[in-house]
């Protein structure tokens, strides 16, 4: 059963051992700043409950000073594995005893496997993004030319490296700070290496966030992912203008707000297809299942208790 309430980092590090005596014992957690919003929570609790694994996923808060701490509190604490969400993927993988090659070229990590006294890390982001893709859209990620807004670091950039891996048509990658998206499209390039798209257009570049730029590439572009954080507050503007939006384009915005995003909204106004981040988040989660128990994740189960949980309002 779900906890009613989240934990802190200050109870992990003041009385580890309490988390081994709540009942069923507290084995995985999610960690985060903030945390009440996150869904991981009754997922993977049905997942375990659907292979009845004694245990109990729980969230944990942690500011950026308490998170090292706390990561390294996880093995005396009995605990299994994690997930990692805003702002923590990027030190999750800097402070792991073992980066998965995925993770260290997605640049962060959102999954952690305690394996002895050390911690393995992980990106399930990554590889839940053509799962997602297909499950929405009824199309392979490979098909596609793809626009990636907030492509700087944390999700944006293991999306961008899967986009890499999957060699999707074209990649245009967007961050405000132009330098960090042109490092990261350097890097990625190699992986677009083939004769697959014919023409002058280079498959993986950088550009600027600017709407002369977005007007030139989203014209030639068949998939837009919102990567950026806004969308997490009902207040927050669209990333994109709505003139730039056409009934051809595929929008998908990597956050799962219950409500629809402006971005979604826009998107409905003017007829193209689009979905919010709550298969993505299934995905990951399975996939992180998948790492702590090695077998398969039980994904209906969970599929179940995500819809579960939109319907009622998140704890407080």
């Amino acid at each position: 059963m779900e906890p009613p309430l989240q934990y802190s980092a200050e109870q992990l590090l003041l009385n580890p051992t309490s988390f081994s005596q709540l009942d069923p014992p507290a084995r995985l957690a999610v960690f985060g700043d903030p945390i009440a919003h996150s869904l991981s929570p009754p997922m993977q609790n049905a997942a375990l409950q659907a292979y009845s694994l004694p245990y109990q996923y729980i969230r944990i808060h942690a500011t950026a000073d308490q998170f090292p701490l706390a990561l390294r509190a996880l093995p005396s604490a009995g605990f299994l594995g994690a997930n990692v969400t805003i702002p923590h993927k990027i030190a999750a993988l800097q402070l792991a005893d073992s980066p998965d090659p995925f993770a260290q070229l997605a640049g962060s990590a959102n999954t952690l496997l305690v394996e002895n006294s050390r911690l393995l890390a992980f990106n399930t982001d990554g590889p839940a993004l053509p799962r997602a893709i297909r499950e929405e859209f009824y199309v392979d990620l490979r098909d596609l030319r793809v626009l990636l807004l907030g492509a700087g670091g944390g999700a944006g950039r293991a999306f961008a490296a899967q986009c890499a891996i999957e060699r999707c048509e074209r990649l245009v990658l967007v961050n405000r700070t132009y330098d960090k998206a042109a490092q990261l499209a350097q890097i990625l390039r190699p992986y677009f290496s083939s004769d697959r798209l014919l023409g002058p257009a280079e498959r993986c570049i950088a550009i600027p966030f600017q709407s002369d730029f977005l007007a030139r590439e989203i014209a030639h572009s068949d998939l837009v992912i919102n990567a950026t954080s806004l969308g997490l507050r009902r207040s927050d503007p669209s990333p994109l203008p709505l003139h730039l939006l056409t009934p051809n384009l595929l929008l998908f915005d990597s956050v799962y707000s219950t409500a629809k995003t402006k971005l979604l909204l826009d998107a409905e106004a003017v007829g193209a297809r689009s979905a919010n981040g709550l298969s993505l988040l299934l995905h990951q989660g399975a996939l992180a299942f998948e790492i702590w128990f090695n077998r398969p994740a039980p994904i209906e189960t969970m599929r179940t208790a995500l819809l579960k949980a939109t319907a009622t309002p998140s704890p407080r």
